[in-house]
């Protein structure tokens, strides 16, 4: 890959990620990415609430979008910053959930510390529900990107040689799936109330049978939706589409996320998404204590799933280990709590 941009993904704090359901409906969700060992760009889903990484499962077709944003603040605001499009193949990694646990441990205590700060040890501990990870290891095949995020300018590409390995996805769980953790939004109304002080949305597309998902120049809103301008280089298309807004605080203390679904048309330089429901979203207050209460209640909602998806693995329930966080956290050059 071009190493001027290896900066921009190791320096990421936030991607935002998109697979395909099984009707080839694009989703895109804001998550924090790591760098692979072995060239890949890499990021997880909680074992608790893998459809991330199910979907991918069964269509590795995925892509990643990265901004430039290590600060926090609008994810949309792409001033300064190189903006990226990644085009891959996910493998999904399940098959050891404790080694996976130890190394979301790890790195994300190390690349996030705020998010736990002042926290004690004890309660750290119970967050295996969080800690459990399944991991995506995406390896890119195309990518997209407008330097100094300026999205007027007509972007550069970089195509990866033909006939590169494309690593498989460890075995599916087997068993029933466990039921959705929680139902729909009746109304995406309230949802796109809350979406107008979060910046502009990274848009999503099916294009070519692959996805894409972009920052947008400028967007507005309609009666039943959105307009949107695509950056240079970018052609809509009409068809599902998803729309992701995202803010976040310095170090992921706090963030907010509104995911809204709907279909695209094209009217000349512009795309109208029609909006037909919002998805439900875990967003964290910058309230310590709040926080705190946060996720000791999506523990208790989750400890069950937990045991569950594990078995279906047919591996224990992983453990939040002391000296990985140590590790974690003497990297990071902060205490532990």
């Amino acid at each position: 890959m071009p190493p001027t941009l290896m900066k921009t993904f190791r320096s990421s704090l936030v991607c935002s990620y998109t697979s395909l359901t099984s009707d080839r409906r694009p989703i895109t969700w804001p998550v924090t990415p790591y760098v692979g060992a072995h060239g890949t760009l890499d990021l997880t889903t909680g074992l608790t609430y893998p459809d991330k990484a199910e979907r991918a499962r069964r269509d590795p077709r995925v892509a990643l979008l990265y901004t430039g944003d290590t600060a926090g603040d609008t994810a949309g605001d792409t001033a300064g910053d190189t903006v990226v499009l990644v085009q891959g193949r996910a493998a999904v990694r399940d098959a050891d959930l404790q080694a996976n646990t130890d190394r979301y441990v790890r790195e994300s205590l190390a690349r996030i510390p705020d998010a736990f700060a002042g926290m004690p040890w004890f309660l750290v501990k119970r967050f295996t529900w969080y800690f459990a990870r399944i991991y995506v290891e995406v390896t890119p095949e195309r990518l997209i990107w407008w330097p100094d995020g300026d999205l007027s300018r007509t972007p550069e590409v970089w195509s990866a040689p033909p006939g590169g390995d494309r690593p498989a996805s460890d075995p599916a769980p087997t068993g029933r799936r466990l039921p959705r953790r929680s139902a729909p939004p009746e109304d995406w109304r309230p949802y796109a109330e809350r979406a107008r002080r979060l910046g502009p949305p990274a848009v999503s597309m099916l294009v070519d049978e692959l996805p894409v998902t972009v920052p947008v120049r400028s967007f507005t809103a309609t009666p039943g939706g959105y307009e949107l301008r695509l950056p240079a280089g970018v052609q809509g298309v009409p068809g599902p589409a998803c729309l992701t807004f995202h803010r976040h605080g310095p170090g992921m203390r706090w963030q907010e996320n509104v995911v809204l679904l709907g279909d695209a048309t094209v009217t000349d330089d512009r795309l109208q998404v029609t909006v037909q429901r919002a998805l439900p979203d875990w967003s964290l207050p910058a309230d310590r204590r709040e926080r705190t209460r946060s996720f000791l209640g999506h523990g208790r909602q989750l400890k069950q799933r937990l045991r569950a998806e594990a078995e279906r693995r047919g591996q224990a329930v992983p453990i939040v280990r002391r000296t990985t966080a140590q590790d974690s956290l003497k990297t990071a050059s902060r205490p532990l709590p």
